[in-house]
C-alpha cells in the first residue's frame, strides 16, 4: 500500500511565506526546515599518526555536524586536546594536528539538537577524576538524562555543561568500581540511543545502545583499530570496514589487546530508519547494505507504489538523487538534474525585503529552467517535515516553468518526533501529524503526491532479508512505535546528547 493522493488541478500563483527571517516559524538555522543530521564520532587506538587520522574522518563525517568538531589524544600518560567552533577545516590546522601527539584519540563533529551552542558543549568532552583522565564523544541522546541528572545534582553533583553526555561521567565518577565496570554500570542506567567513545590515558572504550539505534562500525589500518558513525570515514583514511558495533556491545582496547564484552543483553534491533533514507552518506555501507544502493531500491518501489505519467525525473539535492535515479530507470522517465544545490551559501539568510529573501532560496537552491521548463515533472525527496522546505521548492519548479509537478517521498509520513538523537520539531508542527495528504498536497502546491509505504521502505533497506522485527530498523517517527520507554513523568528529553 502506498500513500499518495492526486488534487486533479493544477496550482497557479505560487504560496510564498512572510516575516523578517527565512527561517522565521521554522524553528531551524536553515532556509529549508530539513531534519538536521545528528553528531559523528571517529576514533583511533594503535596508530602513531592518530590524530591525523581523525582529523580525515572527522571530514568525512562533516555532514553530520557543522556546528563544532573536537579531537582529544592520549600517549599513555597525558591528553592533548584541541576543540572549536565550526567546521573541521575551520578549526584544526596544520600546527594543531601536529600538537596532539599520541596513538589513540576520539573526535568529534556536532550538530547540537540539546544543550546550548557554545564551546563548553563541544565535544569530546575532557574531565579530571580520580584515576586521571577521561574524555567521551557521542552521537544520540539520552532520553532519561533529566531525571538522573536531577538525581546526581541532589546527590551532590556540579555540571559544567548542559550536554546531557555529562551524566554518563559524573556517573562512572561516583561509582567505586574499576574504570570497566562502572562504565558498564553507567551506561546500564542510560535509556535512549548513543553510540560512545570514551578514552582514558590508556584505554578505548567503545559502546552502542541496546537497540543499536545510532550506527558505529569497526574497521582495521594495519594493526591500528578505527572506529567511526558511518563506513565513509574508514575509507578515507584506507582502513578496511570489520563489522557494525552490535547493540549492548562494550569493546575495551589497551596494552593488553582487544576484548569484546558487552552492558547489557542486547534488545530488539532498531537502527534509525533515517539513516538510510537521509543522514548517511550513500558511500556508507549500514549492517551490510549500501546506502545508494538502499534510496535506489527506494525509489524504485515508490515508482511502483504510485506511479505518474511525467516527461522527467529530478531529485532534492543531495540525499534523494540515488532514489530519483531509481524511480525514473523504474519507469523509463528519463532522468535530469533540474535541482541544483549551492554548497557554498552561509547557513542563514536575512535580508531586509521579501523580494531580497526569495533571492535568498534561489542562492541555496535552483531550479535549472532549460530542464524544467514545458515539463511534467516528478519530483523525489526524502522527507516532508512542516511542509514548508516542499512548498518553497515546488514553486521553484513552477517559476521555471514546470507544467505540473509531482512530488514523491521516500519514506512514509513523519508524524511523531525523534527521542534518539534527530532534530525534529514538537509532534503540533509536524504536517502530517495534523493534516491529510490531499491538505498536505494543496500546501505544498503539488500537482500530486504521494509517500513510499512502510512495508516498501523495509524491503527497500533490506529488510526482507532479516527475521528481526521490522526489519531491524527504528520507523517510530512514522508509526509512534519507540523501542524504548520514552515517557519518564516529565523528566524525558529528546533532541541530541551530543
Amino acid at each position: 500500500m502506498s500513500y499518495e493522493i492526486k488534487t486533479g488541478k493544477k496550482q497557479e500563483a505560487p504560496i510564498l511565506w512572510t516575516g523578517d527571517f527565512y527561517n522565521e516559524g521554522t524553528g531551524s538555522g536553515d532556509i529549508f526546515d530539513t531534519l538536521k543530521e545528528e553528531c559523528g564520532v571517529f576514533g583511533v587506538f594503535g596508530h602513531p599518526e592518530a590524530a591525523s587520522m581523525s582529523y580525515y574522518g572527522l571530514h568525512a563525517l562533516q555532514h553530520r555536524g557543522e556546528e563544532s568538531a573536537g579531537i582529544c589524544v592520549a600517549d599513555g600518560r597525558d591528553f592533548n586536546y584541541h576543540r572549536g567552533m565550526g567546521l573541521v577545516k575551520e578549526v584544526f590546522d596544520k600546527d594543531k594536528i601536529a600538537s596532539l601527539v599520541g596513538d589513540m584519540s576520539i573526535g568529534h563533529v556536532r550538530y547540537s539538537t540539546s544543550g546550548d551552542s557554545r564551546l563548553t558543549n563541544a565535544q569530546p568532552l575532557v574531565f579530571k577524576y580520580r584515576d586521571g583522565d577521561l574524555a567521551i564523544a557521542t552521537n544520540g541522546n539520552i532520553v532519561n538524562e533529566p531525571l538522573i541528572r536531577k538525581q546526581l545534582e541532589q546527590g551532590g553533583s556540579i555540571f559544567q555543561t548542559t550536554s546531557d553526555t555529562e551524566v554518563l561521567a559524573h556517573l562512572i565518577a561516583r561509582s567505586q568500581k574499576d574504570f570497566v565496570e562502572a562504565t558498564k554500570d553507567a551506561l546500564s542506567q542510560l535509556v535512549g540511543g548513543f553510540a560512545f567513545l570514551l578514552m582514558t590515558n590508556d584505554k578505548l572504550i567503545v559502546a552502542s545502545d541496546t537497540h543499536g539505534l545510532r550506527p558505529l562500525v569497526m574497521g582495521r589500518l594495519g594493526e591500528a583499530y578505527v572506529f567511526a558513525s558511518e563506513s565513509c570515514a574508514l575509507e578515507v583514511i584506507g582502513a578496511e570496514l570489520v563489522r557494525d558495533i552490535e547493540p549492548g556491545e562494550l569493546l575495551v582496547l589497551d596494552q593488553n589487546g582487544f576484548r569484546e564484552d558487552r552492558f547489557a543483553e542486547p534488545k530488539r534491533k532498531a537502527l534509525c530508519a533515517m539513516e538510510y533514507i537521509y543522514f548517511a552518506r550513500p558511500d556508507s555501507d549500514l549492517n551490510g547494505s549500501n546506502l545508494h544502493s538502499a534510496r535506489k531500491r527506494m525509489g524504485s518501489r515508490m515508482a511502483l507504489e504510485a506511479f505518474v505519467d511525467a516527461d522527467i525525473v529530478t531529485g532534492v539535492p543531495d540525499s534523494s538523487i540515488s532514489a530519483a535515479i531509481g524511480y525514473a530507470e523504474q519507469t523509463g522517465i528519463p532522468y535530469e538534474l533540474g535541482l541544483i544545490k549551492n554548497k557554498y551559501t552561509g547557513r542563514t539568510f536575512i535580508q531586509p525585503s521579501q523580494e531580497l529573501r526569495e533571492q535568498g532560496v534561489k542562492m541555496k537552491l535552483s531550479a535549472v529552467r532549460r530542464v524544467v521548463e514545458g515539463q511534467r515533472v516528478v519530483m523525489i525527496d526524502d522527507s516532508i517535515v512542516r511542509g514548508t522546505t516542499s512548498r518553497r521548492i515546488v514553486n521553484l519548479l513552477r517559476e521555471a516553468g514546470a507544467l505540473e509537478v509531482h512530488v514523491r517521498i521516500t519514506s512514509p509520513p513523519f508524524k511523531n518526533p525523534c527521542f534518539y538523537g534527530i532534530d525534529t520539531p514538537d509532534r503540533r508542527e509536524l504536517i502530517a501529524s495534523y493534516k491529510t495528504i490531499a491538505e498536505m498536497c494543496e500546501e505544498i502546491n503539488a500537482d500530486s503526491l504521494a509517500f513510499l509505504s512502510p512495508e516498501g521502505l523495509i524491503q527497500s533497506i533490506g529488510g526482507y532479508n532479516s527475521d528481526d522485527y521490522k526489519g531491524g530498523l527504528c520507523l517510530s517517527c512514522f508509526d509512534n512505535d519507540y523501542p524504548t520507554q520514552v515517557d519518564f513523568g516529565g523528566e524525558e528529553k529528546d533532541g541530541c546528547s551530543c
